[in-house]
């Protein structure tokens, strides 16, 4: 395609702290690039601890095991999210208690999540979908209210924000995602941040095989392997020292989109007193029915385009049993997502949107 929906945006640095462990032969998870990876990233957020894992779903699944979620635990999650924050839950045994979307934000719906609330909930689970923040304040509430725990999914939105504050911050413990087609990327990789020094302990004893602290070799919980390596952290560092390049080139890309798509299409917005960092710029097509055929149309121009994720509660595996959540089924039928990476030109968004509207002027 010779408009890629996302490509990574990589440059000199990167090349250079790769070679420097190539040259060290410092490759594996242990090098100087992991901590200071770890490090940096902390201090972006303005946390006490930063763990980098190998990729965005460990670091989901690693969140569950350190929280103690396990079989009978219910942890609520909104349907219209990528399937691996879902799958996390199922990983440790605990059910996923699935609730709807507000249609202005497309985040988990705060008063659905309330009523959801059961003896059995163990944690709301926060996806901030596409880049967009959820209510994180009044879901901070709904958590200390009910003795919960709160996680943030922050796999699409590193950067952004409600009210000034970064999202990943309003959580217990929060998880990032590094994949290629994230803002940032090592190729594969994620992150865990926490301010709790209990659960930063207990998410390194469990990512490096159970290893007990004092006593080499000696093993005393099941562990997993999901540690990053040398060669990902150093990519990881030198993205991460340009992420507010790559964050303003991406709000010209959606504030473009936006202009030139005005009365044909709803393209994704960022609500009052958030900072959406546009992930993915998405757009809803006026019927489901369009979709295949805008996508198609587009394709032939060589531009890629992606479906919005299919809600969960949809999907075989949790259709267990019939559940309705209108907003997520609608979006999930008509969103598609456009080319977004930070290369993109203003003559290309330019070039996608007159294609979009071409299809739409020969309805």
């Amino acid at each position: 395609m010779k408009y890629p929906v996302y490509q990574p945006s990589l440059g000199e640095q990167e090349k250079k702290n790769v070679m420097e462990c190539l040259d060290s032969n410092w490759i594996s998870s242990i090098g100087k690039f992991v901590k200071e990876f770890e490090q940096s990233f902390a201090a972006y957020h303005e946390v006490q601890h930063a763990l980098s894992v190998c990729n965005g779903t460990s670091a989901l699944h690693l969140a569950m095991l350190t929280l103690g979620i396990g079989p009978g635990d219910e942890v609520i999650v909104p349907t219209f999210t990528y399937v691996a924050s879902v799958n996390a839950i199922t990983y440790v045994g605990g059910k996923p208690v699935f609730v709807d979307c507000d249609p202005v934000t497309w985040q988990m719906d705060v008063d659905e999540t309330a009523k959801k609330i059961n003896a059995k909930t163990k944690a709301i689970l926060a996806v901030h979908v596409y880049g967009h923040p959820c209510n994180l304040e009044k879901l901070r509430e709904l958590a200390d209210q009910h003795h919960l725990f709160l996680i943030e999914d922050c796999a699409e939105s590193l950067g952004s924000r409600m009210k000034g504050k970064l999202t990943g911050t309003f959580g217990d413990i929060s998880t990032f995602s590094f994949y290629g087609n994230k803002t940032i990327t090592t190729g594969e990789g994620g992150m865990i941040i926490t301010n709790d020094t209990t659960l930063a302990d207990r998410a390194v004893h469990f990512r490096g095989q159970g290893l007990a602290k004092h006593r080499e070799y000696w093993h005393d919980v099941i562990g997993y392997n999901f540690r990053m390596t040398n060669i990902c952290a150093a990519i990881g560092l030198a993205q991460l020292h340009r992420i507010e390049q790559v964050l303003e080139k991406k709000q010209q890309i959606a504030e473009l989109y936006k202009k030139e798509l005005k009365d044909i299409v709803e393209i994704h917005q960022t609500s009052p007193d958030y900072f959406h960092s546009y992930w993915m710029v998405t757009m809803l097509v006026n019927s489901p029915d369009e979709r295949d055929p805008l996508r198609e149309f587009l394709s032939e121009a060589g531009i890629e385009t992606r479906p919005a994720f299919y809600p969960v509660h949809t999907m075989p595996m949790y259709a267990t049993k019939y559940e309705k959540h209108e907003n997520a089924e609608s979006i999930g039928w008509k969103g598609v997502n456009l080319p977004s990476y930070p290369a993109l030109s203003p003559d290309y968004v330019q070039f996608i949107c007159h294609r979009i509207k071409s299809f739409y002027a020969g309805k």
